[in-house]
């Protein structure tokens, strides 16, 4: 389309267009058409593979436990499900998303809302009934004491 050249009245009431410019706004139309619609087929495409999202952890060591620690903010405690068993902890959740908001009105979309889940393989053997689970502002720690394996028991032996 021309920038110079003005267009009628009739043509800014009515959003029509000279018949000279018809092609160059069909194309412009096309353009955009597989523009939005490329950017539809990636959203989709975005849904589909986040159907279930990982958490982040820190795993770190001290003496005598092993501690996993993740964000789960804005998950409440009923929504937290921990699994532990002698080599690995599975932590899921499920985030909601309370809000009604217009997929136009976003300008920016990042936050994460649904289910989400992690398997951590623990580098040393550990006490499943032993667990400590806290949450502070949104940090979930969770504390599981290591096997002791250099501890002894001593046995009584009794005589029949």
């Amino acid at each position: 389309m021309d920038k110079n050249k003005k267009r009628s009245f009739w043509e800014r009431l009515t959003g029509s267009v000279h018949e000279d410019e018809y092609e160059e706004v069909k194309k412009t139309a096309a353009r955009e058409k597989v523009s939005r619609e490329s950017r539809e087929k990636k959203h989709d495409w975005i849904e589909e593979e986040a159907e279930e999202a990982e958490l982040a952890v820190d795993v770190y060591q001290t003496g005598t436990d092993i501690v996993v620690q993740t964000f789960v903010a804005g998950v409440k405690p009923e929504d937290l499900e921990l699994s532990i068993g002698r080599d690995m902890i599975v932590i899921k959740g499920h985030r909601e998303e309370s809000r009604n908001i217009d997929e136009e009105d976003y300008f920016s979309e990042e936050l994460y809302w649904g289910k989400f889940s992690r398997t951590i393989s623990l580098p040393v053997e550990v006490e499943p009934e032993e667990v400590e689970a806290t949450e502070k502002h949104g940090l979930l720690t969770v504390k599981i004491k290591k096997v002791d394996k250099d501890r002894k028991n001593s046995v009584r032996i009794k005589s029949i």
